[in-house]
């Protein structure tokens, strides 16, 4: 165990853990030696899958502990697990796929409640061992869909199957004659399918879950007293005209006490507030002093967001002064799902479609608050997520402004250009819309050099995705006449 805690180091406090995970790997593959255990991808593989009993209190009776069986993994703190599997999945080609896909159905079919992220990242895992060979489509032949093809990290080399066919195998060779035919050992594989089928169910419900825990607000405003009617009244009037800075902590403390200790309805009293017009400095100092201690947190943390940031951010039109950047990025630091629901969503689905100052503010946003594993459910739950799975946190006054479908602008397109070059991995599904959008958009911007930008970076990025969908995206760079329009169509050639 001791040789892998300068690994799990690298994923708990490393910037860029995929790199560094996939460096100290192959030094350490490359420099292990007989006298100690083998490092290797089957061997690390095999540490996160090793079980244990663990001892869980149970809430309603605190002297009757009771006994789980869990994964190492699973006793990793969450960030950890979702960097994890984050690396797992950038790094596929180098394991065994049956091996990660057994490990990301054990964590999301199991009893254990999960992190909104690490589930993100578990099922971002198993989408990318599970995924569908676009092969057989150009074969025309349907029956071989269903065929498994032999795992080729787990297939012998040709010489040693003629060895084991010979009966003369190498008395060095430290294996079993039983064990050298896998199939057998894994048995069959046509159980996998109620397995693959269960853990769709068990996410989906997971998903629902997560859905079920945000509180949107779609209603009309709840009728309050005349106490807090007058309370009201007062902080709105000293938020439009305050001039001292330093009072500002007063104020926010005198929200908070009101919609969290009053009893009064948070959002119906924000919406009277309306903090969002305070100026940028007084916004900026009331996000940084409304945090919660936790950062799993979702309902207050959104009401903030929606209520005082938000709606300074849907209407602009210019760069976003540093001091309103700054304090939403670092509160967005501490609440990442709430910048999710109450920000990032809202703000892409702008009703108008997203202009350069917004684009540029979800960029800092994405890369500095967000993991890519994250952001790759992010994308997959706005691109091909339905209206249910996209539902937002905002004040009801504000909903006019947003809309319930992407707009697709150059802008957007400019968006997802800096997310592919965050080398955030993009799942078969996002690919999928995403040419699909491609090929809806060519003709509008067939003289933009930011949408050809774009189609370069996503034929660059994405080539092993976008194979089955090579003539369509040749027929759609066709319409385009830019710069890069011969470049991109020399990649598609050779892809």
């Amino acid at each position: 165990m001791e040789a892998w805690v300068p690994l799990f180091d690298i994923f708990l406090n490393s910037p860029t853990p995929e790199f560094d995970a996939s460096l100290w790997l192959h030094k350490s593959f490359s420099t292990s030696s007989p006298a100690t255990i083998p490092i290797t991808t089957a061997s690390f593989v095999s540490l996160l899958m090793r079980t244990f009993d663990a001892i869980v209190a149970d809430e309603s009776s605190s002297s009757n502990p009771s006994t789980k069986r869990v994964m190492f993994v699973q006793t990793l703190p969450s960030v950890v697990q979702a960097r994890i599997f984050s690396f797992l999945s950038v790094e596929i080609q180098r394991f065994s796929r049956r091996e990660l896909s057994r490990l990301a159905r054990n964590v999301l079919s199991g009893n254990q409640e999960l992190d909104f992220w690490v589930e993100k990242a578990a099922r971002n895992l198993f989408d990318a061992v599970s995924e569908s060979n676009y092969e057989w489509i150009s074969c025309l032949n349907l029956d071989s869909g269903g065929e498994r093809a032999e795992d080729e990290f787990e297939s012998l080399p040709g010489w040693l199957k003629d060895a084991e066919v010979d009966g003369g195998l190498l008395p060095w060779l430290p294996i079993l004659p039983e064990d050298l035919n896998f199939r057998t050992s894994y048995g069959d594989h046509g159980n996998e399918e109620g397995h693959f089928g269960r853990v769709g169910e068990d996410v989906e419900e997971l998903m629902d879950e997560v859905v079920d825990e945000i509180v949107i607000d779609d209603r009309a405003d709840v009728p309050v007293g005349p106490e807090i009617q007058n309370k009201v009244a007062s902080l709105k009037a000293r938020i439009i005209n305050f001039e001292i800075t330093s009072k500002t902590v007063g104020l926010a403390n005198e929200i908070r006490a009101l919609c969290l200790e009053k009893g009064g309805d948070a959002f119906t009293i924000l919406g009277m507030i309306e903090p969002w017009l305070a100026d940028d400095e007084t916004v900026s100092v009331l996000i940084s002093h409304l945090s919660t201690g936790s950062e799993e947190e979702l309902t207050w943390p959104s009401q903030v967001l929606c209520s005082i940031v938000l709606p300074k951010l849907l209407i602009l039109e210019e760069a976003a002064p540093r001091v309103l950047l700054t304090a939403t990025i670092e509160y967005c630091k501490r609440h990442q799902k709430a910048a999710v629901y109450a920000l990032l969503l809202p703000l892409i689905l702008r009703r108008n479609g997203i202009n350069n100052p917004i684009c540029d503010i979800i960029t800092r946003i994405i890369k500095e608050c967000l993991h890519p594993a994250h952001v790759s459910a992010f994308c997959q739950k706005l691109l091909c997520g339905g209206k249910e799975e996209r539902r937002i946190i905002c004040l009801p006054c504000h909903q006019d402004l947003i809309s319930d479908e992407l707009v697709w602008t150059e802008s957007l397109f400019n968006l997802f250009q800096s997310i592919l070059n965050h080398n955030v991995c993009l799942t078969q599904d996002s690919v999928d819309h995403i040419v699909y959008q491609v090929q809806q958009s060519a003709e509008k911007f067939s003289k933009s050099l930011k949408f050809g930008n774009f189609l370069l970076c996503l034929v660059t990025k994405c080539s092993q995705l976008l194979k089955s969908h090579k003539l369509l995206l040749t027929d759609a760079v066709e319409q385009t006449n830019t710069l890069v329009t011969k470049s991109i169509l020399s990649k598609l050639a050779i892809m």
